[in-house]
């Protein structure tokens, strides 16, 4: 028996190093995609805020994602005004190529009143 027990060793070894790889491509993106919402709640609370135009805050938004080298264009970027305040909208897709598989991760942070 000793045979098995060494094998369920290699075995769970190799799915921890699965993992780890796994968490190692993806989890960088995850921390970045939580950036981005903090800025995106921040700018929208700030009172000032709502006195810059909309090209002003897309513009912010747009900086701070190329800061964090997230691929989001001013087309993901979407102001809404209201008489209740301001919200912001950000959506965008990471493609993260994976050996034998490729994922498209798709993020949504926002802040604001509706």
């Amino acid at each position: 028996m000793p045979s098995v027990s060494k094998w369920r060793v290699a075995a769970a070894a190799g799915v921890l190093a699965v993992l780890a790889a796994l968490g190692s491509q993806l989890l960088p993106i995850y921390l970045d995609n939580m950036k981005l919402q903090q800025f995106v709640e921040e700018t929208a609370r700030q009172p000032d805020s709502s006195e810059l135009s909309d090209l002003a805050l897309q513009a912010a938004v747009l900086k701070k994602a190329a800061t964090l080298g997230l691929p989001v264009r001013r087309s993901n970027v979407q102001v809404e005004r209201s008489a209740g305040g301001l919200r912001i909208d950000v959506r965008y897709v990471v493609r993260v190529d994976l050996p034998f598989y490729t994922v498209d991760l798709h993020f949504y942070p926002g802040a604001g009143s509706r």
